[in-house]
């Protein structure tokens, strides 16, 4: 099993929590509304093949949020300072829910940063028919229970979200919210101008989407798949907005399997 540690670094003036685990090329995972969960099955698997990276992103968890980090522009551009402060090269990012969103603007402002980009029920695109599930409305109990097609098939379920949280965890519950609602509340969930940008980058782009996501619905991946001109998409049935923690193994399969076929033409 590969070996994981956590360290923080300084960028832009604040201190930045992540995680590292891993060797081989680099792949950076950019977390969800529900911030640092901790070093989870799928980072693990990925880590076996890749170094993973996977910051808390500015006002979550451990990370510091500098006073004039307000939007999700300012919040890509930020996370573009922090893999320069990592060191890294020959990137693959990937981005989980609002950390999708964020990972696809930052295609758009530096494509040539990237070697390949993975959108996993990405908020960010307003979708034509449904819309995104309002999680400030219902609250972190009934947006978790959204959250999952079938709790009792992800492995990992009980450890990360029903555990009874100490005074620490629902501090920190609390202040992700706020962060979220800072970042992403108006408009909600979407950059209105995203979806046409995205036809400018030329990223071999992998979009990932639970069948069953009732936050983010699959209508959402099918419009980044069409929006992006080197997109393709996976569909995963009977799975939720969470497919990298409801089902790890094959999440993590769909990855390998995308960045090896993408090494395989260089």
């Amino acid at each position: 099993m590969a070996e994981h540690t956590e360290q923080f670094v300084p960028v832009g003036g604040a201190k930045i929590h992540y995680h590292k685990g891993g060797s081989g090329r680099p792949l950076v995972l950019l977390h969800g509304i529900h911030g640092d969960l901790g070093w989870c099955q799928h980072h693990k698997l990925l880590a076996e093949n890749f170094t993973v990276y996977a910051p808390t992103l500015p006002g979550f968890g451990e990370s510091e949020r500098p006073a004039w980090l307000e939007t999700v522009s300012d919040l890509a551009r930020f996370t573009l300072w922090l893999i320069d402060e990592l060191n890294i090269s020959n990137v693959s990012l990937a981005g989980h829910s609002i950390g999708g969103w964020v990972a696809a603007e930052m295609a758009t402002m530096s494509p040539s940063s990237f070697e390949a980009l993975i959108l996993v029920d990405a908020a960010g695109i307003q979708p034509e028919i449904g819309e995104i599930t309002d999680i400030f409305l219902h609250g972190h109990d009934s947006t978790r229970s959204l959250s999952f097609f079938k709790p009792e098939q992800t492995p990992e379920f009980d450890q990360l979200f029903k555990a009874k949280p100490s005074r620490k965890t629902r501090n920190r519950q609390t202040q992700n919210q706020e962060a979220a609602a800072r970042y992403f509340w108006k408009p909600y969930m979407f950059d209105p101008s995203l979806r046409w940008v995205l036809e400018r980058v030329p990223t071999p782009t992998l979009v990932i989407w639970g069948q069953e996501d009732q936050i983010v619905p699959v209508e959402c991946g099918i419009l980044y798949r069409n929006a992006l001109p080197r997109a393709r998409a996976v569909i995963i049935p009977e799975c939720g907005h969470y497919p990298h923690i409801e089902k790890p193994d094959e999440f993590s399969r769909i990855v390998q399997e995308f960045l090896d076929k993408l090494d395989g033409h260089n």
